[in-house]
């Protein structure tokens, strides 16, 4: 299967979701300036759920992509902006707050590298929520096929970004361990390794545009709240333990469902370009889950116990989010229905 099969629209602007998903694009885009604080103030009271919110989710992911740069139609100029700032503040307190209202918070374990390694290994194994790869597998469509890579196309075509915010934020053995993950993440210095290379590829191969942006239109308020996440936890510093934690479950809860979506894409005809991807991912988390859990975790709780309990909630939080997104993405599929926001083209 080629990208002759399907060819993809290129979508470098996109549409606001609501007033103030509206005034904050505008003041990144076009310069105009407006009380988007005081909009924010108003989403957030009559949100009756600000992670499944559509305008608050996209104000923060276009706010966070001026930091990251991954939107180049956002003015550099702004990303230090006192007011855009206000307003990212203020929408990720109300984020903030509802993850840890609604998350479950595990066991804290001794705060040693062996106890925190067995304790993210059983956070990980308890997680016994429906299995999105284990579907696709055996049931997903081409369409699905397709629908699954753009829905991972927020994070992927960025892949390792959000944790490397932590980088300069951790030091000793916390800090090489997450070096040697991300070092692997960008290709261990070998550009067309990179792991966001190799997806973009697999996006294109399907039939799909590689652009980063190009479906944000399509994207649920829960996967961008996904991403959102990541980097509430990585460009805030005091939360540099949920980051970690985070990473330590994303790893671990990897490598079996890659497999998985590298076979079903097979059985769907999807050739090698496609699946690269995934097959990269199956020998390396694997790998990397023992290095996130023990070396990067554990040390860090070891060597800074204050930071335990948001090391286990960034863990807890990555499988929990990451469960609602895979659970509303599993019934739409099973109901005969696309699990993006709007069809374009797919």
């Amino acid at each position: 299967m080629t990208a002759s099969t399907l060819v993809a629209p290129t979508a470098l602007t996109f549409r606001d979701r609501g007033p103030l998903s509206r005034a904050v694009i505008a003041h990144l885009t076009e310069g105009t300036a407006s009380d988007h604080t005081a909009l924010a103030a108003d989403a957030m009271a009559a949100s009756t759920d600000v992670v499944r919110d559509d305008d608050i989710q996209l104000a923060l992911f276009v706010l966070y992509a001026s930091a990251y740069g991954s939107l180049p139609q956002l003015d550099a100029e702004l990303e230090w902006d006192p007011a855009l700032l206000q307003t990212r503040q203020a929408l990720e307190a109300a984020f903030e707050r509802s993850l840890r209202a609604r998350i479950p918070t595990p066991d804290l374990p001794d705060p040693t590298v062996d106890a925190v390694g067995r304790a993210l290994f059983a956070l990980a194994e308890a997680d016994t929520g429906p299995s999105l790869s284990r579907y696709f597998v055996k049931k997903a469509t081409e369409e699905q096929a397709r629908e699954m890579l753009i829905q991972r196309s927020a994070y992927t075509l960025r892949e390792a970004d959000p944790h490397s915010w932590a980088i300069p934020r951790l030091d000793g053995r916390a800090k090489a361990a997450l070096v040697e993950i991300q070092s692997d993440e960008y290709g261990g210095g070998r550009p067309q390794r990179v792991h966001a290379v190799l997806f973009a590829r697999a996006m294109t191969a399907a039939g799909l545009d590689a652009t980063y942006g190009a479906y944000i239109d399509d994207l649920p308020a829960l996967t961008l709240a996904s991403l959102n996440m990541m980097s509430l936890f990585g460009l805030n510093r005091r939360l540099v333990g949920a980051i970690v934690g985070h990473l330590a479950a994303y790893e671990m809860t990897s490598s079996i469902p890659c497999r998985l979506y590298a076979d079903g894409l097979r059985r769907l005809g999807f050739d090698d370009a496609v699946t690269a991807y995934f097959d990269e991912h199956v020998e390396a988390d694997a790998v990397h889950e023992q290095i996130a859990a023990r070396d990067l975790a554990g040390s860090l709780a070891e060597d800074h116990p204050e930071l335990l309990p948001d090391i286990m909630f960034g863990a807890a939080a990555c499988l929990t989010v990451d469960g609602w997104g895979g659970t509303a993405t599993l019934e739409a599929w099973t109901a005969g229905a696309s699990a993006l926001r709007q069809r374009a083209g797919v």
